[in-house]
């Protein structure tokens, strides 16, 4: 009888160390877990390709990130003064970025999200910066009407905030493309609990998961920059006799 009650306190210390360590029992049975397998549990993060990340403090991307976020900021505040003044709007590209906000306003969910990202497709040429891989701010490239992938994921990212798309449901990943050998970057953008790429390859949207060639490196988030993990988080479940 001992020895069965001594049992029962060491499984339920050793299920609290694991909520207190994975999270609440709430968050466990939030619809965040998968289960490959008998026992063991995956835990999936909210961001873009289910994939834990972290945020780092340093580096050419973080840099660079937040270089582009300063010039992206003033380019928002010129876009809504130019919004509530066309009339008075001295930026041409400014105007054209907006007539394709207008053209997103109208439409509602995923068409909003597909009208935005092949409207931006069309409208910037492809062009490589080269060696010195600038990252231009929307109306920097809609003036120079080219830019490269990251280029397109920006303006794509602005035009969803003007919109309506709250921040919180857009982000720009960097991702390497396994078959092309190489770095790209996309839009992403969250519709009823999916992630949806926005990519200047391709002009029909597909969700994370179906991007199966593309593998997250970084995850760009408002002022953060994250780097991803290579795997989601996995536990085990203590089971009960």
């Amino acid at each position: 009888m001992e020895t069965a009650t001594r049992s029962r306190a060491w499984r339920a210390i050793i299920v609290l160390c694991g909520l207190i360590l994975f999270g609440s029992a709430a968050d466990l049975r939030a619809g965040t877990l998968l289960s490959p397998g008998a026992g063991v549990l995956v835990r999936k993060s909210a961001e873009p390709f289910g994939v834990f990340a972290f945020a780092i403090s340093s580096g050419s991307l973080q840099q660079k990130w937040l270089t582009l976020k300063q010039k992206l900021d003033d380019d928002m505040v010129q876009l809504a003064l130019c919004d509530g003044d066309r009339d008075n709007c001295v930026s041409p590209a400014a105007l054209k970025l907006l007539a394709i906000v207008d053209q997103a306003r109208n439409r509602d969910g995923r068409a909003k999200l597909g009208e935005t990202n092949r409207a931006i497709n069309l409208a910037i040429r492809a062009a490589d910066d080269g060696i010195d891989d600038v990252w231009s701010s929307p109306l920097a490239t809609f003036a120079r009407g080219a830019g490269d992938c990251e280029d397109y994921a920006i303006a794509k990212l602005a035009a969803l905030r003007l919109a309506g798309i709250a921040a919180e449901d857009l982000r720009i990943v960097v991702v390497r493309d396994v078959r092309a050998g190489e770095d790209h970057a996309v839009a992403a953008a969250k519709l009823d609990g999916h992630w949806l790429m926005l990519d200047n390859r391709r002009m029909a949207m597909v969700e994370d998961d179906d991007a199966r060639s593309y593998q997250p490196l970084f995850v760009l988030y408002q002022s953060a920059v994250m780097k991803y993990v290579d795997e989601p988080v996995r536990f085990s479940m203590v089971a009960a006799d």
